[in-house]
């Protein structure tokens, strides 16, 4: 597939849908890593007293690293339709080494990016860092299992 990651719907490349859609743009993806960019917003299922909570940051890292999965997916199979009904379904299978350094404010940008670290079979490890500008405000280690099913 000769296109760029930021011209795809991220509707195309997750399972999960509004509201709990968690990137907006994935901006970049190779076969080791992958970038995203996330405007938190007012109404975000995660944020409270315009504040999102840690969970919604997780969960901004699962969806940036099942983002670089599908389009990976897409890519190995030049297929230049890609949508949702076709991405696999990922779990979180393990989270380490979390570090939470504050939580965004609604309006922030997240910045995330992911690098693999060692993958076996469909379970993949990654190191994750959120980024607003210069700013890291959260790091871990994730566990991810990209099972064979895909959404109903």
């Amino acid at each position: 597939m000769n296109i760029h990651p930021k011209e795809i719907n991220v509707l195309d490349l997750l399972p999960q849908r509004p509201p709990f859609i968690m990137i907006d743009k994935l901006i970049r993806c190779d076969s080791m890593s992958s970038n995203s960019v996330f405007t938190i917003r007012e109404d975000n299922l995660f944020c409270k007293n315009g504040v999102m909570e840690e969970t919604g940051l997780i969960e901004n890292i699962a969806q940036t690293c099942a983002a670089c999965a599908s389009f990976k997916q897409f890519s190995e199979q030049n297929d230049n339709a890609a949508s949702a009904d076709k991405v696999k379904i990922g779990v979180i299978v393990m989270i380490h080494s979390l570090e939470m350094k504050r939580r965004p404010w609604v309006g922030e940008v997240l910045e995330t990016s992911m690098t693999v670290e060692a993958e076996f079979f469909s379970t993949t490890s990654v190191w994750s860092e959120v980024h607003i500008g210069d700013e890291t405000i959260a790091t871990c280690k994730m566990k991810l299992l990209l099972t064979d099913k895909t959404p109903d």
